[in-house]
């Protein structure tokens, strides 16, 4: 896609500080990052979210991630690593190239935004249809 940054990154027509590459996906720190390390993983065939990537490059993305997450636990002796992925401008998915976010934790930081919500009990009523909905969509 041609007006793609991270497509552009891909071609390496934009610099970018690479940690893994191979024949379907690039990790790639993020220039904006939440955390020391937070790293980008795309797959290298342009697929806007989850709803278009294919199941082979979905499988390299997150094959890859399992990979640099453990270098990135080793590298900077984080304590955890929060993996976020967004779909679609409703959801602030900013850059329109699937990607998924490792973000470190390292020990004694500021808790993650996103790794924290107010837990208050849901209707059960409303899960279990709710549920049955998605359930039969998938059917």
């Amino acid at each position: 896609m041609e007006d793609c940054i991270f497509c552009k990154i891909v071609k390496g027509e934009i610099p970018s500080t690479k940690v893994y590459e191979d024949d379907q996906v690039l990790a790639f720190e993020d220039i904006n990052p939440i955390s020391k390390g937070h790293t980008l993983i795309i797959p290298k065939a342009h697929a806007e979210n989850l709803w278009e990537i294919s199941d082979e490059d979905l499988t390299a993305v997150h094959l890859a991630s399992k990979k640099v997450s453990e270098a990135i636990k080793k590298a900077l002796d984080s304590v955890g690593v929060a993996t976020l992925q967004l779909n679609g401008r409703g959801v602030n998915q900013v850059v329109m190239h699937y990607h998924l976010h490792l973000v470190p934790r390292s020990g004694g930081a500021p808790e993650l935004p996103i790794t924290k919500w107010e837990i208050k009990p849901g209707d059960m009523d409303t899960i279990q249809q709710t549920g049955q909905q998605i359930a039969e969509a998938i059917r």
